[in-house]
Formats: structure tokens, C-alpha cells, sequence
């Protein structure tokens, strides 16, 4: 063949080589492009699966519903034990033997030092009061309402756990005074006075009826001055009446 022939022979072939180069080289670029955009996509995606939950999206905040109105907080009720608002006195109208308490008595209910049982009259007051141990005679006329001489008007200076207290004397009825006679003058025997009264309320309560009249009769009406009211015991004693002679000395 000619030499021309030749060179335009590889000419061509040389156009066709590199073009066939430059289209290798082409797709090789275009293959690394995608496969280091798909590392990169990898690389990210594994990123956000080992990210921290961060949990749910707040929902956006509501207004606080409004508050209704604070109501008044009641007042406690008091742990103190009722107090009265007068004391009930014992009074004579004669002097000596015919005593009568001036107004009802109230019982405001259990409290240390006055645990007893109450009784009750036909119109719901208090008539007797049994002592409890423990009980302080002072704390039980606060609890009654009464003035504190229960234990003088029972006939003992100092109350006991189960004694009975009378708290109401009948006016109609003679009552002794515990202590000494109301006329009794300066340098009366008060010791065996009241023991000789002492003596016959244990004869009451016993029924021992001959006793209380030897006692009275023998001891105690001696150291009376006024005749009304030596009279007037008399009278009971005679008649035996023990309801009657329980409020004369028992």
C-alpha cells in the first residue's frame, strides 16, 4: 500500500484509541463519583442509626386551666374540754340543816381526773356521780358544773374510787355539815365530830338503822346549840327513813 494509505490508516486508528481511552476513563470517573457518594450516603445513614432517641417532639404547650376559687379552710375543732359558765353553789335557806343547790347541774362530759359515771334525774340532770379511779374531786365539780365541796357535802374529806357522791340535796330533807355544825362555837371538838359522822354514814350505807340512832343520840346531837335543827335530825332519825338518812350523813 501507498505510505499515505498508512499514516491515514493510523491516524484513524489512533483517533479511535483515544477516544476509546477517554470513554474507559469517562465511566471509570463516573463509577468512582457513584462509589464514593454511595460510601458517603452509608456513612451518614449509619451516623443516624446510632444517633441517641431523642425522644418525642414536645407538643406545643396548652394554657394551665384555671385554678377554682381556694375554698375557707374550716376552723379545727377545739381539743380542750368544755368549761362551764357558772359554778352551781349549795346554800341553806335556814342556816343549818335545810341546804338546796341553787341552779341545775350540766355534765360536760368526760376529761382526765373526772372518767366517773353520771346519773341522771326525771329531767336529765345530773344527780350522782360515781368515781373512778384516779379521779380528783376538784376536776369533777368542773366537769358538773358544780361548786367544788362535793366531797364536804358526802360527808368525807377526801373522795374514793367507787363512792357514790350525792349531788343534789333535798331542801325538804335535814343534811348534816361534814365539818362542824354551822353554830359551833370557838374551840369545838371538830376531830370526833366528824369521826362520829363518818361513823354513822357507814351505818346508812350498811342499813344499820339502831346504829345511826345510837350514834346520833348518844354522840352527835350533843354538839348541836340550835334546837331547830337538833329537831329537825331527830325527826328523821326516829322515822328510819334511809334515803333520808344517807343526805344526813352518808
Amino acid at each position: 500500500m501507498a505510505p499515505q494509505f498508512w499514516l491515514n490508516l493510523q491516524t484513524q486508528y489512533e483517533l479511535e484509541r483515544r477516544s476509546a481511552n477517554m470513554s474507559v476513563m469517562s465511566t471509570a470517573k463516573v463509577r468512582t463519583t457513584f462509589t464514593a457518594l454511595a460510601l458517603a450516603t452509608l456513612a451518614l445513614a449509619g451516623c443516624t442509626a446510632t444517633a441517641p432517641d431523642a425522644g418525642p417532639t414536645p407538643e406545643a404547650s396548652t394554657p394551665a386551666a384555671a385554678k377554682p376559687a381556694t375554698e375557707a379552710t374550716p376552723t379545727p375543732e377545739s381539743t380542750e374540754p368544755a368549761t362551764c359558765d357558772g359554778m352551781s353553789e349549795v346554800v341553806s335557806s335556814t342556816d343549818d340543816w335545810s341546804w338546796a343547790r341553787q341552779s341545775p347541774l350540766r355534765d360536760l362530759g368526760t376529761r382526765e381526773f373526772a372518767r366517773g359515771k353520771v346519773t341522771l334525774d326525771d329531767h336529765g340532770n345530773p344527780s350522782t356521780y360515781t368515781v373512778a379511779p384516779g379521779d380528783v374531786e376538784a376536776v369533777i365539780a368542773e366537769r358538773l358544773c358544780a361548786y367544788p365541796n362535793l366531797d364536804s357535802m358526802n360527808h368525807v374529806r377526801m373522795i374514793q374510787s367507787g363512792q357514790v357522791l350525792w349531788l343534789n340535796p333535798n331542801p325538804d330533807t335535814p343534811w348534816v355539815p361534814y365539818f362542824s355544825p354551822m353554830d359551833a362555837g370557838a374551840g369545838f371538838k371538830q376531830i370526833p365530830y366528824q369521826r362520829a359522822i363518818e361513823s354513822a354514814g357507814a351505818a346508812v350505807d350498811a342499813g344499820d338503822i339502831d346504829a345511826v340512832r345510837a350514834i346520833w343520840n348518844d354522840t352527835l346531837k350533843g354538839m348541836f346549840a340550835n334546837q331547830g335543827t337538833i329537831n329537825a335530825i331527830q325527826k328523821v332519825v326516829d322515822s328510819g327513813d334511809l334515803d333520808a338518812l344517807r343526805q344526813l350523813f352518808s
